[in-house]
């Protein structure tokens, strides 16, 4: 496979992922938490998809598409584990969260993944959805979408 053709598969996964997982929140209350902005094509997704929710934001830099900056009082810079944690802190429950984080090597990614996973569980609501490219550990795995092959995305599920 192209990785062409791989960038559109992992895209739609995406998207069909955060549109499922949208639907199992909706009678939940709480915020959602984009982990790892880029260009803020997720964080526009989540925003269009859920308009009537906060989504908040982390990354180390702010360095999106300008028709894409969430508000000032959104977006949390920093290093994912101590924004996680005074997020933790403020109490706000969220209900959707998508993992996004990563260097373009895959061992690192996954153990980054791992070790961010008690932060992760500590900011979310119970019976809160997680979105991710990476596993996590801790959580109930779900087979989210038909559709999205195994392992293209992952979903958990707090318990």
């Amino acid at each position: 496979m192209s990785r062409l053709d791989s960038m559109l598969r992992r895209l739609t996964a995406q998207r069909d992922g955060l549109n499922w997982a949208a639907e199992q929140v909706r009678n939940l209350a709480g915020d959602v938490l984009d982990i790892g902005l880029g260009n803020g094509r997720t964080y526009d997704h989540l925003r269009e998809t859920l308009p009537d929710r906060r989504v908040r934001v982390i990354d180390r830099v702010l360095q999106c598409h300008p028709s894409c900056v969430p508000p000032e009082a959104d977006f949390l810079q920093g290093e994912a584990r101590p924004v996680l944690d005074k997020l933790a802190q403020e109490g706000s429950p969220i209900i959707l969260a998508h993992y996004d984080l990563g260097f373009g090597v895959k061992e690192k990614d996954v153990a980054e993944a791992a070790a961010l996973s008690p932060a992760i569980a500590a900011v979310m609501a119970p019976a809160g959805i997680i979105v991710s490219g990476q596993p996590l550990v801790g959580f109930d795995e779900l087979d989210g979408p038909q559709g999205i092959p195994s392992g293209r995305y992952l979903f958990y599920q707090v318990r």
